[in-house]
């Protein structure tokens, strides 16, 4: 693994379950049971795992806020909905390109961002 690339990610739940089940209905991430017995995750390219996380606050401020690459954000916000999330900033263009942005909370209230890259906006 190349040196300083993000690699792990912890993610604050009320329910493991739950957010397990939303994050893979929602961008497709691969959900594993570790040794231990807790749940973690594979995102979709292999390149990033992580877990959840019970006993810390979800992170509703945005401080580091994570992104995820999508193909379309307003299907990825379609899916965030019907899965308990909501979003908080809609499909923002931030380039004349197509690149565009959006904002949302998952079940537990955590403030993720989702990233479309140059001329793949689809409205």
């Amino acid at each position: 693994m190349p040196n300083g690339k993000i690699c792990y990610l912890e993610i604050p739940a009320i329910d493991v379950e739950a957010s397990a089940g939303f994050y893979a209905n929602v961008f497709g991430w691969h959900v594993r049971v570790r040794g231990d017995g807790e749940r973690s995750f594979d995102d979709t390219t292999g390149g990033v795992s992580g877990s959840w996380v019970l006993g810390r606050q979800p992170s509703r401020e945005p401080g580091v806020l994570t992104h995820v690459m999508v193909d379309s954000i307003a299907d990825t916000l379609q899916r965030i909905a019907a899965a308990g999330g909501q979003a908080v900033t809609p499909l923002t263009p931030i380039s004349a390109g197509g690149e565009a942005y959006a904002t949302f909370r998952d079940p537990a209230g955590n403030l993720f961002g989702l990233y479309q890259e140059r001329g793949s906006v689809t409205p």
